[in-house]
């Protein structure tokens, strides 16, 4: 068994856009996403695309969605005001799968900046960084 991830959006984004390094880590290891990244995938590719691919990227990666519980989301804007004091900026959504990564003993994948050099977190630039 491989490396368990939780995707980011980001993630999930560069996977489809072909990014190599995404590619080989996904589809060589076991990996969960939530309904919020989901969310966001459908709606940049909605504004990018179309809204079929929109429809076939969420149902494809609909099958590794995880529930999201409301203690993990509560510790999630723990974390996002901890960020912010710092002077990161993380959006909701990126503070849910990373606290949900940190809860579930994952490795968050993600191309973030402000993610870059946290333990628990694989961080790897678009291609295009």
């Amino acid at each position: 068994m491989g490396i368990m991830y939780f995707l980011d959006t980001y993630a999930i984004i560069e996977y489809l856009k072909g990014n190599s390094k995404y590619v080989n880590r996904i589809e060589k290891n076991d990996f969960s996403t939530g309904i919020f990244q989901l969310m966001e995938v459908y709606y940049i590719t909605l504004k990018e695309q179309n809204e079929d691919l929109a429809e076939k990227y969420f149902d494809v990666f609909s099958i590794a969605k995880v529930n999201i519980s409301d203690e993990t989301i509560k510790k999630a804007m723990k974390i996002r005001l901890e960020f912010q004091q710092q002077k990161k900026n993380i959006s909701y959504v990126d503070a849910i799968g990373f606290q949900y990564a940190r809860d579930n003993n994952l490795t968050f994948l993600t191309g973030d900046k402000e993610f870059k050099d946290l333990e628990g977190v694989e961080w790897i630039p678009s291609d295009s960084s």
